[in-house]
């Protein structure tokens, strides 16, 4: 981490930026694209909540007429020396306006979607949310791409079908990390536009600013916990094979891979015989979702172990010609069932849903109906109150 005196010895000097809101609220940082400027993304505030503060800060390289976050490689691909040096530089001033406690949400623009992908990846416990906006990751580029690295750590992703700007290799790699690999809650979505903004995915983009501030405004902002299973003493193995696709829109589905009927009703049966549990349908997913509810325990965990808190429904198994379940895990169990290849995000965790809701794989055979047990019997632990995350 740099320090105060780290912009001053920098050579790219003391950080120019413009700011609206108070110094209390959670802050957005806004991230102008190559060639731009602050006072032009600082526009964008004008359509997102206004009970929002906001920050945009000009880039340290001079572009054009305008300034870049760091050197390219070609577009896209950032030189590693000069986005960490950019990343340092940005790192200081942010401590400055943001101290550890404030939450932080990213918001960045082509070139500073590059910008913002690397500042999360290379830290996310820092940052409450990122939006990657009609730009690509920094693959190759001496920061962390590695699975469930953003677990915890909503994303907002945009995307235009006609983008011509950006080589399309590298936003469909950066679309495949963050709705499969990385681990985050990604609400993912492709417009019929070029490189700018759609006014649909500005919509989608304020209204998932304002749903993050006032998840953190009632739960807090924290990072993830240690990952150990209470149910599985060697740990969590490997799945095999590639993994399922599942839908990036909602309702969220496995629609590849799914796990036979005579196995889906294995597993419901032996959810249900866990102590303290009905069944029934679910209270928040489609038709057929079966529950499991811990409507008959006499204690019960914290609200983030439960998908539904009022119902008390830790999970639900989805109708059979999908089989999946959606599972309420701590964040670290959650990062780590993604990390072996068991699960993948719900894209409303950490938005309107609890930050580990993740949707784990119907299984396939016996060996992985009994981890598949074993993984829901950990939420129910959790839900009954009977494990806490830093000690389990």
């Amino acid at each position: 981490m740099t320090t105060d005196a780290d912009i001053s010895n920098s050579p790219f000097g003391a950080p120019v930026a413009v700011t609206r809101g108070d110094a209390v609220t959670p802050l957005v940082v806004l991230l102008h694209g190559r060639g731009s400027r602050e006072t032009e993304i600082m526009a964008l505030a004008d359509a997102l909540p206004s009970e929002l503060a906001y920050a945009a800060v000009r880039a340290p390289i001079a572009e054009g007429p305008g300034f870049a976050w760091f050197a390219n490689r070609g577009i896209g691909r950032p030189v590693p020396e000069s986005l960490r040096a950019s990343m340092n530089w940005f790192n200081a001033w942010l401590d400055g306006i943001a101290p550890p406690g404030r939450p932080v949400l990213l918001v960045g623009f082509s070139g500073g979607a590059a910008f913002a992908g690397g500042l999360v990846l290379d830290d996310p416990e820092r940052f409450a949310g990122a939006a990657i906006l009609y730009g690509t990751l920094p693959f190759d580029a001496g920061v962390p791409t590695v699975t469930a690295r953003l677990a915890g750590v909503p994303v907002f992703l945009a995307q235009g079908e006609h983008d011509h700007v950006i080589p399309r290799e590298l936003l469909d790699r950066t679309w495949q990390y963050l709705t499969e690999e990385s681990g985050a809650p990604t609400i993912a979505r492709r417009d019929p536009v070029g490189h700018t903004m759609a006014p649909g995915a500005l919509a989608s983009l304020a209204g998932w600013l304002a749903e993050r501030a006032d998840h953190l405004a009632r739960h807090g902002f924290s990072g993830s916990e240690p990952a150990r299973w209470p149910t599985l003493s060697e740990g969590l193995p490997g799945r095999a094979g590639p993994r399922p696709r599942v839908s990036v829109t909602i309702p969220q589905q496995q629609l590849t891979d799914n796990s036979p009927p005579e196995l889906q009703e294995k597993l419901f049966a032996r959810l249900s015989a866990l102590v303290g549990v009905d069944t029934g349908q679910s209270a928040i997913s489609v038709p057929g979702a079966r529950g499991f509810m811990l409507t008959q325990a006499p204690t019960t965990g914290p609200v983030q172990a439960f998908l539904v808190p009022r119902a008390r429904e830790f999970a639900h198994l989805h109708p059979g010609q999908d089989g999946s379940l959606h599972v309420a895990l701590p964040v670290g169990l959650a990062a780590d069932a993604i990390r072996h290849g068991w699960a993948v995000a719900h894209p409303l965790a950490g938005i309107r849903l609890t930050p580990g809701m993740v949707l784990v794989y119907g299984p396939r055979d016996e060996h992985e109906l009994d981890i598949v047990t074993a993984i829901v019997s950990t939420s129910h632990a959790w839900a009954a109150g009977e494990f806490a995350p830093a000690s389990a």
